[in-house]
């Protein structure tokens, strides 16, 4: 990428570039790239690369990109002006979009201009400005990358290569990682000062920054009675999150407030949308909320008045040993109110389709997060990212659309004044807090353990340079820090 949004410190770290600027108006952002980068077969990298690789994006709309397609719909043009220089011209002002152009990663244009469908093509021999571009194993349960020979940091990477293991559930990770067989993993595991560090005190290390965004209990919003924000906060009164902390997330993290920001926007949040109560558990009022809605209990369960029961499944990833348990106690704490939640696990490809597609009523799940509080709004709320159900959504599978929501996250994106961002953040909140458009349950721990008996140099609360989740952003930084453990 031309750049890495570092999480845990907030702030951007060059990478393939080295500065970036706005115009005045805000229509213009131009990157200034390093000096000497090629890519690993010897050719120079150079602004070409990058406006082809937008170009690429921008004429092949299955392309998916990391994040591209948030910022191609409003960009005019992509040009380099010279090797060194690349001007991402935009129709409307979209400041945000610098963190989705700097962190797209770019293909080289001498290999992929030859290929006739970009779709479909393998990629068998890549070729790239990563640390690690050599596949020298390639199986359908492991794969090794081997450092690259032309990498432009000097003297980085100090490790010859990686080896990627795939696993099928926490639980085989977890033997793994006891084993020694792990160096660096990003995963639950129950109980883990016990379980983990216990067996090696000197070597076994985690942590777990509750900076992840935040999970959610989704309800489809196209489903009554989940249409109205009464009943969804009834839903959300009725579960005890302290309960599920301790209990399912081993007290990794903590209880969700009514913005549905994780902590790393912690210093973003307003009162007026803290002071919510409706993430308290009150299941008296819960049950108070579902009267008033007409939903009336007949025996130990609830009924519409149509006499169709509140029995709905709650769907969840098979395996996630966490969301699992989760689920258990909020299919139990939703019967004391009178709803009916049988869990369903599913395999994750399974899970993933059906919730994209809007296939479910009751799920646990991720949200969207970014550099600022933008991508988590737009993914909750905007209409920009409610799909008909049935066709697939990478965000936003409750499918609930404000225009209003619209209106403030545009105005967002349009300014690069910190005091205007922040004061729209707060009306976001605020209006978050009040229609309650999905369930939050807790910031997601950013999963994060290293065995340091071969390797030293990891993140860690001690250390935070980076997040230590090798799912992250900034695992480049990483990858360029860590060395061979000294023979000391």
């Amino acid at each position: 990428p031309l750049f890495v949004w570092n999480t845990i410190q907030g702030t951007t770290t060059p990478w393939l570039a080295t500065e970036w600027t706005f115009s005045e108006d805000n229509l213009a952002l131009t990157f200034t790239l390093q000096e000497g980068v090629t890519w690993s077969d010897g050719t120079p990298f150079t602004a070409n690369d990058v406006a082809f690789t937008w170009n690429l994006l921008r004429d092949n709309e299955a392309l998916p990109g990391n994040g591209a397609r948030t910022a191609l719909p409003r960009l005019a043009s992509v040009e380099a002006s010279d090797d060194l220089t690349v001007v991402f011209t935009f129709s409307e002002a979209f400041t945000i979009a610098q963190y989705e152009i700097g962190q797209q990663l770019i293909v080289p244009q001498h290999i992929f201009e030859a290929v006739e469908d970009p779709v479909t093509y393998a990629n068998e021999e890549p070729v790239g400005t990563g640390p690690f571009t050599e596949v020298a194993r390639f199986e359908n349960q492991i794969f090794e990358l081997h450092a690259n020979p032309n990498y432009w940091q000097e003297g980085k990477p100090a490790i010859r290569g990686l080896r990627l293991p795939a696993y099928p559930s926490n639980d085989a990770i977890q033997l793994a990682a006891l084993n020694g067989e792990v160096d660096w993993h990003a995963n639950f595991i129950p109980d883990i000062e016990a379980v983990y560090v216990g067996e090696d005190p000197e070597n076994h290390n985690y942590w777990f920054p509750p900076t992840g965004a935040v999970v959610h209990l989704y309800l489809n919003t196209t489903i009554a009675p989940f249409d109205n924000p009464d009943v969804r906060k009834a839903n959300s009164l009725a579960l005890n999150r302290d309960q599920i902390v301790e209990i399912a997330m081993y007290g990794y993290t903590h209880p969700a407030d009514a913005t549905g920001l994780s902590d790393a926007f912690e210093d973003w949040k307003v009162e007026q949308a803290l002071a919510a109560d409706w993430v308290s558990y009150d299941p008296d009022r819960a049950n108070e909320m579902l009267d008033t809605a007409g939903l009336m209990m007949d025996g130990d369960v609830r009924k519409t008045a149509d006499g169709t029961e509140l029995a709905f499944e709650l769907n969840v990833v098979s395996g996630w040993s966490d969301w699992v348990q989760s689920c258990d106690i909020m299919a139990r704490n939703l019967e004391e109110v009178g709803i009916r939640a049988t869990v369903q696990p599913y395999d994750q490809t399974t899970w993933q389709t059906r919730v994209q597609n809007g296939d479910f009523t009751m799920s646990i799940g991720w949200s969207s997060q970014g550099a600022t509080i933008f991508n988590f709004y737009r993914g909750v709320m905007s209409t920009e990212t409610v799909y008909p159900v049935g066709e697939s959504g990478t965000e936003n599978w409750h499918r609930f659309g404000s225009e209003e929501a619209d209106t403030l996250i545009a105005s967002f994106a349009a300014t690069s004044d910190e005091a205007e961002q922040r004061d729209i953040a707060s009306q976001l909140q605020v209006m978050y807090a009040e229609q309650a458009p999905a369930i939050p349950l807790f910031p997601g721990p950013q999963w994060g353990e290293f065995n340091s008996s071969r390797f030293e140099g990891f993140p860690s609360e001690e250390d935070p340079y980076a997040l230590l989740s090798t799912y992250a952003n900034e695992r480049g930084i990483v990858l360029t820090t860590i060395t061979p453990k000294s023979a000391s």
